[in-house]
């Protein structure tokens, strides 16, 4: 059974870790309602909020979504102390609502600098 996920930051074409989405389907851009920090290399997103935060939406198995959960730090025995959670959420696909899956950073924005753009590429 496949997914669709929302990858804002290491995950996307040109990024870092963009080589963990080889066997994902690419469907195109998106954007969601929410505020983009940098962490350290890589992002996190908190959602809601009047801004806009870039990103691509993928199809990805239930083998690939399992490594990403891991990559990300899903389903940890203490899941507390994580940084992030798996969410499903709407976002603007080609101007359209599409419900997707997304990893929200927990540790909110006080303390980290805001990538205004919303664009993890041009940060």
């Amino acid at each position: 059974m496949s997914e669709l996920i929302f990858v804002y930051g290491a995950l996307r074409k040109g990024a870092s870790n963009d080589w963990r989405m080889k066997g994902a389907q690419w469907l195109g851009p998106a954007e969601v309602a929410g505020t983009l920090v940098k962490i350290d290399w890589y992002p996190g997103l908190v959602l809601g909020g009047g801004s806009v935060v870039l990103g691509e939406v993928y199809e990805v198995g239930s083998e690939l979504m399992n490594e990403l959960d891991e990559f990300e730090g899903i389903g940890l025995e203490d899941e507390r102390n994580g940084e992030y959670h798996r969410v499903k959420v709407e976002v603007s696909f080609e101007g359209e609502p599409l419900n997707v899956w997304i990893y929200e950073w927990l540790k909110g924005v006080e303390g980290y600098p805001v990538v205004e753009s919303g664009d993890w590429l041009e940060a």
